[in-house]
């Protein structure tokens, strides 16, 4: 029997999401839905579009086999994702928002640059998909726009905090290890370090090996 989506993450890529996806996994929700799923699991992404167009998805079928989800693409159904699953934890991810957009332009902005000239494929039609709803939907501009960036990033916080009951949200800093993540799963701290993952050298290595 498929376990529901536990989890729910709200947080922009280079929030730490991958660290998080990582640790969830260890505490045993199962996979851990992530942007990098995408490269073994492409029948997703004419769903992911979908979505984007505001055509209904079917978030159990796309959720299946999957105990959590951070990132984009899911991060930006949130609100979605929350109604189709109405007992899962949402925890949102946050860093320094200049720190976050520095980190972004380093990667995923260019990431979207470099994937829209790719030949047909899940990196191209990724990269599509961001320049819509990283851009025109979510910081109302262009993706390489920062100051729209940042007042998007603060937005999300902010709608994230106003939707979601305090007691099903966690607002996340991957700095403060496994305590606070334990705490909402009602789960114990393991006793080793909290996962460290995907700075910028791993996330151009991800993308060149395509995992």
């Amino acid at each position: 029997m498929e376990v529901p989506l536990q989890v729910i993450g709200s947080g922009f890529g280079r929030t730490g999401t991958m660290s998080v996806k990582l640790a969830l996994e260890f505490l045993g929700l199962g996979r851990c839905h992530h942007m990098g799923e995408l490269f073994a699991n492409d029948w997703q992404v004419p769903h992911w579009r979908a979505a984007a167009r505001g055509e209904r998805v079917d978030w159990e079928m796309l959720m299946t086999g999957f105990g959590a989800c951070v990132d984009w693409p899911s991060a930006h159904f949130w609100r979605e994702l929350s109604e189709a699953f109405p007992d899962a934890k949402v925890i949102h991810t946050i860093r320094s928002p200049e720190i976050w957009w520095e980190s972004y332009s380093e990667t995923i902005m260019k990431f979207i640059s470099v994937g829209e000239m790719m030949p047909a494929g899940v990196v191209r039609e990724m990269s599509r998909w961001c320049i819509e709803v990283i851009g025109t939907h979510t910081f109302g501009s262009v993706f390489t726009d920062r100051q729209a960036g940042i007042r998007a990033f603060n937005r999300r916080l902010s709608e994230v905090r106003e939707a979601v009951p305090k007691d099903r949200l966690l607002i996340f800093d991957v700095s403060e290890g496994w305590q606070p993540l334990c705490d909402i799963l009602g789960l114990t701290v393991p006793d080793v370090p909290f996962p460290h993952a995907n700075d910028r050298s791993d996330f151009w290595h991800n993308f060149t090996t395509g995992s």
